[in-house]
């Protein structure tokens, strides 16, 4: 038996039609749509920090401890490490076997089919465009702080009758839009420079808050279940908590692995690196570097922080506020009166939520650039100018994200990002497992260990996670899924690039 005869793209048929690793290579040497390979492990390992340092540790970290889970928050950075560090090593495989932009879309691809990977590239669509409008709207919170520190009352969401016009969404959305469109290398030394400042101010936190722990503060470390209420009961209690007839999944064992799940939001943009992989110099040594390198700094900064920002103050103190605001970093510091520290950290956290969008919004970029080269989206998209970026898909992503940023609220949108990618994981872990099978014969520069155990541990925390999330979550989700179904049904079937050239194929013969 050949390599030829092992390749899944010659033994499935309709919407189950595989795209060869063969052909997925060969489409990136396509002139029109080329990328530039400008990146090193260095820089993977900078977009890696740079979009997974921010939102975590500046604005969910303190509402989750004060809210769902008390001090044991830390342990619960740790569940969700635990959970990303499988599915990473499964990342790392599939990005270094396979260095083709789009990540998960372009793996499910190769191994489940056509339907499978575009069920991953809309879900994938979700992560990344949620992500960045949520994350943009968390920024310009941090700027009206920070306006108002100065001495300038001038607030960034503006009443627009039952919409909000978010000023400072819209600018940051707008400058990361031009950026991105200038070359993903000028884009690397922007995140640079940002993600120095963020983890500077970060360990800055960490040193000083140290001095003001008191391990009272540590007790009761998983608090006791609170008491059903209205509001948290029913569609918005965790769909784990309501199997097993808990009335609330706020603190006690429910409440720490409810915030597992929404912590898991902090360390969403690892997998992003693998987006990049095709404009990586040398993808088979640095993007398992770049994945995996990023995920351990990042696990360890989490933890620490967690751990100094509960020791600092009660964990009650980080609760919700009666007018709805939400406790941050800067909080526990604001209220031992260290104001300059809250000050530096407003500040820091700008820096820091500035890489997470534009970082997200590479990644949803590059999704649908993959996607476009496959005409299961308008293959207008995947074009690229002169600069070695695809200008069509990247203005209109920056258009899409600033119209969510700048109009609607956030809400609980973070747990929508969750549910996406947490499922994006679940299928690259099974797909490893795959396509070890099928294509034994593919050179792999490096190999998740213990297959298959590992991948499926993977696929076990992940729903974990999943089943963590509320139910409203979960509907949501089934939506967004029934939505980009009727799209392949009525478009990405029809136009698909590898169905069309398996027909060309056959009535040539």
């Amino acid at each position: 038996m050949t390599a030829e005869d092992l390749r899944p793209a010659k033994q499935r048929h309709g919407v189950f039609r595989t795209k060869s690793v063969e052909q997925s290579m060969k489409d990136t040497d396509d002139p029109d749509s080329k990328l530039r390979k400008d990146l090193g492990t260095w820089d993977l390992i900078v977009f890696g920090v740079a979009v997974v340092v921010g939102a975590g540790i500046f604005t969910i970290t303190a509402s989750t401890a004060g809210n769902v889970a008390g001090p044991s928050v830390s342990v619960a950075f740790v569940i969700a490490a635990i959970a990303c560090g499988l599915a990473a090593l499964c990342y790392a495989e599939f990005a270094s076997t396979v260095p083709v932009a789009g990540s998960a879309y372009t793996f499910s691809y190769a191994t489940f089919g056509e339907l499978i990977a575009w069920i991953i590239g809309w879900d994938l669509i979700l992560e990344l465009a949620v992500g960045s409008a949520v994350v943009a709207k968390s920024w310009s919170k941090y700027l009206n702080q920070v306006l108002g520190q100065i001495g300038v009352d001038l607030p960034t969401q503006l009443p627009m009758g039952p919409l909000a016009f978010d000023w400072g969404a819209l600018l940051l959305v707008a400058v990361l839009t031009t950026l991105l469109a200038l070359g993903t290398k000028l884009s690397s030394r922007v995140s640079l420079v940002f993600t120095t400042i963020k983890v500077a101010i970060v360990l800055l936190v960490i040193v000083v808050g140290i001095g003001y722990v008191k391990a009272a503060n540590y007790s009761p470390f998983v608090p006791p279940a609170a008491p059903a209420t209205e509001g948290e009961t029913g569609l918005t209690q965790s769909l784990l908590s309501v199997f097993g007839g808990a009335g609330s999944s706020n603190f006690g064992i429910y409440g720490l692995l409810a915030a597992a799940s929404v912590v898991f939001f902090a360390f969403i943009g690892f997998d992003v690196v693998a987006t990049a992989a095709e404009e990586t110099r040398d993808p088979q040594r640095s993007l398992p570097r770049g994945i995996l390198g990023s995920l351990a700094i990042v696990t360890v900064l989490y933890v620490a922080v967690s751990l100094v920002l509960t020791g600092m103050v009660k964990y009650t103190q980080l609760a919700d506020q009666p007018d709805g605001t939400q406790a941050t970093l800067a909080t526990a510091f604001a209220d031992l009166g260290v104001n300059w520290a809250a000050t530096v950290i407003s500040i820091g956290a700008l820096a820091g939520l500035t890489t997470v969008v534009m970082v997200l919004m590479l990644g949803q970029i590059r999704v649908i650039y993959a996607m476009g080269r496959d005409n299961l989206l308008p293959r207008p998209l995947s074009r690229t100018g002169s600069r070695g970026t695809p200008l069509r898909a990247t203005l209109i992503v920056g258009a899409l994200v600033a119209l969510g940023a700048t109009f609607f609220p956030a809400g609980d949108l973070e747990q929508m990002v969750n549910i996406g990618t947490l499922f994006a994981f679940v299928l690259v872990s099974i797909g490893v497992v795959i396509l070890r099978r099928t294509r034994p014969d593919l050179k792999r520069s490096f190999r998740t260990p213990l297959v298959p155990l590992v991948p499926i541990l993977s696929v076990l925390a992940c729903v974990w996670l999943m089943l963590n999330l509320s139910v409203e979550t979960w509907l949501r989700f089934i939506v967004w899924m029934i939505v980009g179904g009727a799209i392949y049904a009525f478009y990405g079937r029809t136009h698909s690039r590898v169905r069309n050239e398996r027909q060309q194929e056959t009535s040539g013969r």
